[in-house]
């Protein structure tokens, strides 16, 4: 019996993310494991003051993401792994930690480019919550 049974991939075309990609299809196919893959559209800004933006770059970004998960189920194709796709709207901490839960996933891969503390707290990074909502391994992949 494998040690992870269900994967979960949080995907967003960054290089950080591309490479946290490429090592969850690698431990994926090791370890014959469902895997799924997740697209976020993190539209908590819109409602942090700048919800004078129109509803044109909304869905703009929108299918930025759409277009991302399409984009990320391809590359795991090409690489032999077959996951299924899920899009979410909302905070990444939030979506992550609900659909991890509901799908009971055993190992959660996500890319990270590290920042200094400053830059953590500007761009409202809270992968840490993340550790405390989920109750499976996360698996955080920096790209040096």
């Amino acid at each position: 019996m494998a040690p992870f049974n269900r994967i979960l991939l949080c995907y967003d075309a960054t290089p950080e993310g591309r490479l946290a990609l490429r090592c969850g299809a690698s431990l994926a196919q090791q370890l014959h494991t469902e895997t799924h893959l997740l697209s976020i559209f993190d539209c908590s800004y819109w409602s942090s003051g700048f919800d004078v933006l129109s509803s044109m770059k909304f869905e703009i970004d929108e299918q930025a993401a759409r277009e991302t998960l399409s984009e990320g189920i391809d590359h795991l194709r090409a690489w032999g792994v077959t996951a299924t796709g899920h899009y979410s709207v909302g905070n990444a901490v939030d979506e992550i930690s609900h659909l991890a839960d509901s799908l009971k996933i055993d190992l959660i891969i996500i890319g990270h480019h590290p920042h200094g503390l400053f830059a953590r707290w500007w761009t409202g990074e809270n992968h840490a919550l993340l550790l405390d909502r989920v109750s499976c391994a996360v698996l955080f992949k920096v790209d040096d």
